[in-house]
């Protein structure tokens, strides 16, 4: 199966194009055109990735570094989350929620903040970003609607 990816890859790569074999880069103004105030952006982690220094440097970039807030999420984290998340919608910061995987049982809620984001009664400017290992506790609606990345 190795011998068949390869050759794949590579008979592609010779007829059509390397960039059809090679992945997109990592571009994190081109996410952030995407979405809007009600679309969660989030960071699909694979091992030993940390996006939170990126999404740092952005925001400094876009000049909301003092709007910016973050956590790791872990045991206790959910009521703080949840009022940063209240907080910003008015101030039009951002919210970066990090390790969202390692939070099963705050799921549930996350989901209905989510559900609950009406882009009239908050700032255009407000974004929550959230970064996650892929995981069967993450909410499969936050997923489908969040403009989804991976570096």
């Amino acid at each position: 199966v190795d011998c068949l990816s390869s050759a794949v890859i590579s008979f592609i790569s010779d007829q059509i194009g390397a960039k059809f074999v090679e992945p997109p880069t990592f571009d994190i103004a081109k996410s952030f055109a995407d979405s809007v105030n009600t679309t969660p952006l989030i960071f699909i982690l694979s091992p030993g990735t940390d996006p939170v220094a990126d999404v740092v440097r952005f925001a400094d970039k876009m000049g909301v570094s003092k709007r910016f807030e973050s956590i790791s999420l872990g045991q206790g984290q959910g009521p703080k989350a949840t009022k940063m998340i209240e907080q910003a919608q008015g101030s039009g910061g951002w919210v970066l929620l990090s390790n969202c995987h390692l939070m099963e049982s705050w799921m549930s809620n996350l989901e209905a903040i989510v559900e609950q984001l009406d882009p009239e009664g908050m700032s255009a400017n407000f974004r929550l970003w959230l970064t996650s290992m892929p995981a069967k506790s993450f909410p499969v609606q936050v997923l489908q609607n969040g403009v989804k990345m991976t570096n």
